[in-house]
């Protein structure tokens, strides 16, 4: 706790400025250019639009701190990360193929949504009931995998709703989640250069559709130009 403070506090004297919305992010403004840094318990990623900003931000680093560089971003609780010459691509491919296998489902057959189209869930189905650690592994594995697949985000959110009595029409539509990323495992998230950063907002509700308690179902997606930075979905 020391050690975090006194980096705080640091970061402070240096001139970065925490985040209103994560406390874990810093920003530091200087003629136009800015330096990011995302702090991680001992990790620390950060990127900026200028080089000299960058490297003058690692030497004050080594200097103050006991760090060292391990290099570019490429992999990062469980994110992997791409940078290309155009832009930026980060998925979690490796995370997806693990948890198949995990779950036995690596050799399951795809289908191409992550759920089937009307289908109404209920907490008083009928079907059996299954083992409820079992399940709430299922859903822990896939709430993590929302990270990077906004795409997954609706069905994930509808499962995860019957963790305290999971039945086996439950397991059924999990399972399902699976297939989809089974053929699906290439997707991710693609952040392109560009300087446009238009706050752009969708949202969405489906009025009343949970069966048992009539209560609304909303979503969201918000982009900075053509960049997805922030999706929800709630009931």
């Amino acid at each position: 706790m020391v050690v975090i403070v006194e980096f705080h506090v640091y970061l402070n004297q240096q001139g970065f400025k925490k985040g209103m919305v994560d406390s874990n992010l810093y920003i530091k403004y200087e003629n136009n250019h800015q330096v990011i840094i995302v702090v991680y318990v001992d990790d620390i990623i950060f990127g900026g639009s200028k080089d000299e900003m960058c490297k003058d931000f690692v030497n004050q680093m080594q200097t103050e701190f006991d760090m060292s560089m391990i290099g570019e971003l490429s992999y990062f609780l469980g994110l992997q990360v791409n940078q290309l010459k155009n832009g930026i691509f980060i998925s979690q491919i490796k995370y997806v193929k693990e948890m198949l296998k995990k779950f036995t489902m690596e050799d399951c057959k795809p289908v191409s949504t992550p759920m089937t189209k009307g289908y109404k869930l209920s907490k008083d189905d009928k079907s059996p009931s299954v083992d409820q650690n079992m399940y709430r592994s299922m859903i822990g594995s896939l709430l993590y995998l929302i990270a990077t697949r906004p795409n997954i985000l609706q069905a994930v959110c509808m499962v995860a709703r019957f963790h305290a009595s999971p039945k086996e029409t439950h397991v059924t539509i999990v399972k399902w989640i699976f297939r989809y990323l089974k053929g699906t495992m290439e997707y991710g998230l693609w952040y392109p250069k560009g300087k446009d950063f238009t706050l752009i907002a969708f949202s969405d509700v489906d009025w009343v559709g949970c069966v048992d308690d009539r209560k609304s179902t909303s979503g969201g997606a918000f982009y900075l130009g053509d960049n997805l930075v922030s999706w929800h979905n709630k009931k």
